[in-house]
């Protein structure tokens, strides 16, 4: 089909907002740190928005701008345009559209999360690619958010007789569907209360606005059933975090740039490229991937998380694993990265995995021998052999190493770049000065 112009998606969304009789529109934008943030405008001002953008504060969003220069305009993306299906059905409809951030002056602003992920794509589309993406975000029902009271005691893929948790999925994925947000797979997942929605393949920047659209949804449906749900990587000692185990791949026009038929794994040779980029970069995009001090209380070995710098094709162990090929299905070849959580900016994740796979292509650089084998009961020794290094294993540690990168530093822009790094440095030292539970349990009584 056909993109259409400017007026035309203008005249289509003003249409669809007097069908509905819409009142209200979202309009939705990021923070550096993938917190959602919006502000409401009546269906009177809609038209205005799409023309010339709304005004509004940036000084006080992370990440964006100082008191002095803290004007900034949501500019309403037209392709974004979705009613927001759990409106009550007694008041006048309310609609959502994703904004870019600009300047006053209408160039973009280098702090969107938004723009950083435009930025990279038009990177990707300059070496004739276009990069797809496939989330697969888990996250955890609760009784409140006050606790973690689990709702379930299911396993991977359990189907449980009076599961509270089937019908908040299935209500779930009926509102993504009339977001227009394609669904391919729904179960629990491997912890108790522990559950996974797979929303359908497609290009990265409607992958991200996605993302966003889905964690909201997933809370507005558990929170109307009387629940609470939770993308936080590691709610839980003892069980399974939550991680967003990301399928991805480069198309040249029709074509998947990552399949061979004549490989033994089916992978051309950009897809191996791409491989040995995402592994050569993993520890400096760690702090994108996994960007909260909890994050990396999931990335330890023993809870299906990967921790080790490795890839195969059936291992859920390494860090890259390769789906199976089908016959026929060419265009499926993917490779899924395994460590990111759910919990992370998706335009800035997005980014730097991207930047990482085509620095991999540019520069020609060959994947390791595979690691069918289990990582994690290899020895130290046996690790150390076969050249296998490791994620970082703290926030700190992560920050260290993204602050050196010069991959993502171009990926994210000075801007965000500087203001991502500042951010979690605050926030490890607030984490690590905090006097927690467990010490007083195991110091106190000896000391």
């Amino acid at each position: 089909m056909a993109k259409r112009s400017k007026a035309e998606a203008k005249e289509y969304i003003l249409k669809m907002a007097r069908e509905h009789d819409v009142k209200f529109v979202w309009l939705w934008f990021t923070d550096i740190l993938g917190i959602l943030k919006s502000f409401a405008i009546t269906v009177e001002e809609l038209e205005g928005a799409m023309e010339e953008g709304m005004g509004f504060d940036g000084s006080s969003i992370e990440g964006f701008a100082r008191i002095d220069e803290s004007d900034m305009v949501a500019m309403p993306d037209p392709d974004t345009w979705q009613l927001l299906p759990w409106t009550p059905p007694e008041h006048r409809a309310t609609a959502r559209m994703f904004c870019d951030v600009l300047k006053p002056g209408g160039e973009p602003f280098e702090g969107d999360p938004r723009y950083v992920l435009k930025r990279n794509l038009k990177k990707a589309a300059d070496l004739g690619y276009t990069f797809y993406v496939g989330p697969e975000l888990e996250y955890f029902y609760f009784k409140d958010g006050n606790g973690t009271e689990f709702l379930d005691q299911g396993g991977y893929f359990d189907l449980t007789t009076h599961d509270a948790a089937i019908e908040l999925r299935r209500d779930t994925v009926i509102q993504l569907e009339k977001m227009g947000i394609g669904v391919e797979y729904s179960h629990h997942e491997v912890a108790d209360s522990q559950h996974e929605i797979d929303m359908r393949y497609t290009d990265a920047l409607t992958m991200a606005d996605n993302v966003m659209t889905y964690r909201l949804v997933v809370k507005e449906v558990a929170l109307k059933n009387g629940v609470y749900a939770t993308f936080m990587p590691k709610p839980v000692f003892g069980i399974n975090g939550s991680g967003m185990h990301v399928h991805q791949s480069l198309f040249k026009g029709e074509r998947n740039a990552f399949f061979d038929e004549k490989d033994s794994y089916h992978l051309s040779k950009e897809a191996r490229s791409y491989i040995a980029g995402l592994l050569k970069h993993a520890p400096d995009i760690t702090a994108i991937c996994n960007q909260w001090v909890n994050s990396y209380k999931r990335l330890v070995p023993g809870y299906e998380a990967p921790v080790y710098l490795s890839w195969a094709r059936r291992n859920r162990s390494d860090l890259v694993r390769v789906p199976e090929y089908r016959p026929g299905r060419e265009k499926a070849t993917r490779i899924e990265f395994r460590s990111p959580d759910p919990a992370c900016n998706p335009y800035l994740c997005f980014s730097v995995m991207l930047a990482a796979g085509l620095d991999g292509i540019k520069n020609n650089l060959s994947a390791p021998t595979p690691t069918e084998e289990n990582v994690y009961e290899m020895s130290a020794a046996e690790l150390k052999k076969r050249n296998i290094g490791m994620l970082p294993g703290s926030l700190e540690e992560a920050i260290a190493l993204t602050e050196k990168s010069k991959i993502v530093k171009e990926a994210l822009g000075d801007h965000v770049f500087t203001s991502f790094i500042e951010n979690k440095k605050k926030e490890w030292d607030e984490y690590r000065t905090q006097v927690t539970p467990w010490e007083l349990k195991k110091y106190m009584p000896v000391m």
